[in-house]
């Protein structure tokens, strides 16, 4: 109930922008420096998170988050995210993703991730018919025309931390507003090892709401970097009802979703209250809010109060990082409804810091 607060706020981010992710490392650096400095345990909080990326963990911000989460005393806490703009398979025959998008849309991205192995023919169906082949087997970027649309396609290559691939697909207006109605993405194996895909369309909060994939896939919904494998990643669930809130970001780190999972590699870690938190409404009033954002904190708290009992109060002074995770995840408690721990849904259960604290 004691503990300082150090906030820091991201640059303000540019017309219909997010702020830079150097931006945010810039902030996790300034947070952790200022710990070691003042020579005190500090519980970071990331409500933050958007979906561009593989969701494997290998981005430059989730290596540099499992970095920094060795340095001094800490443990970082982020939301598993609100987004569900996403569809996944495995194409051993040609396979059909279906992309609505709705009147009005001003530009639309998607991201398709796969394995590089992987080799796909892509052709593009727009809403009035037209075909387009995407060749897949070049680097570079490709500019393709569709009706009133124009894509900008981006063909990636794997990175020295990755093995996956990039495939990302840019839709410009030639005028106000691109095509409405259906695309169609054809995947046609040529040379297919495990055939996994993974479309991601960006943050639903610039995305008119009919935007959206016809077969959408609740799992690997998180947004990044709560797939940092060294944060706590934080779900949401209903307090009043105790049942999962389905919205919260679910599903495991891609490279670990085959038979033979191992504990390590589960997301989310537990899950806390994210459904009618009352809050300050900066007026002196209150108000109720929703979302991973808003779990987060709890946990980031309850990480306080468990550095505060170990390192602070002198009962274990290496009480940080990964062994606080491993206490909540051991002092977690069923949710109504979860027969099965760990799941992708809530972790290994409901935030409890009683259970958690060792006896």
């Amino acid at each position: 109930p004691q503990a300082d607060l150090i906030v820091v706020k991201l640059g303000n981010p540019g017309q219909e922008s997010f702020p830079r992710t150097t931006e945010l490392m810039r902030a996790l650096d300034y947070v952790i420096k200022k710990s070691v400095e003042l020579a005190k345990p500090v519980a970071i909080n990331l409500s933050f998170g958007n979906t561009y990326g593989s969701h494997d963990g290998t981005s430059l911000l989730e290596r540099f988050i499992d970095n920094v989460s060795e340095i001094g005393q800490n443990v970082i806490s982020v939301g598993s995210g609100n987004e569900g703009g996403h569809t996944a398979g495995a194409a051993r025959d040609a396979v059909r993703v279906e992309l609505a998008v709705a009147p009005y849309e001003r530009s639309v991205n998607v991201q398709l991730w796969k394995e590089y192995a992987d080799i796909f023919r892509i052709t593009l169906i727009s809403p009035g018919g037209e075909r387009q082949i995407v060749e897949t087997q070049r680097r570079g970027t490709i500019r393709l025309a569709m009706e009133q649309t124009e894509l900008l396609i981006y063909i990636g290559e794997p990175a020295p931390y990755s093995v996956n691939q990039e495939i990302y697909f840019d839709f410009i207006p030639k005028q106000n507003y691109i095509d409405s109605g259906v695309w169609t993405f054809l995947l046609e194996p040529l040379k297919v090892v495990t055939g996994n895909y993974y479309f991601y369309l960006p943050s639903s909060v610039v995305l008119n709401s009919g935007t959206r994939f016809f077969s959408p896939t609740p799992e690997v919904t998180f947004t990044i970097p709560s797939t940092s494998r060294r944060v706590i990643t934080v779900g949401a669930y209903h307090a009043v009802y105790d049942s999962y809130a389905d919205f919260s970001g679910r599903g495991y780190l891609l490279e670990n979703r085959m038979e033979g999972l191992v504990a390590e590699s589960v997301k989310p870690d537990l899950v806390a209250p994210g459904v009618g938190i009352v809050i300050s409404d900066g007026y002196g009033g209150t108000q109720g809010v929703t979302g991973t954002s808003f779990a987060a904190p709890f946990v980031t708290g309850a990480a306080a109060l468990m550095m505060e009992w170990g390192i602070v109060k002198g009962n274990d002074p290496y009480l940080y990082g990964e062994k606080v995770k491993a206490y909540l995840r051991r002092g977690a408690r069923p949710l109504r409804g979860e027969d099965v721990y760990p799941n992708a849904r809530v972790g290994y259960g409901v935030l409890c810091v009683e259970n958690s604290l060792p006896r």
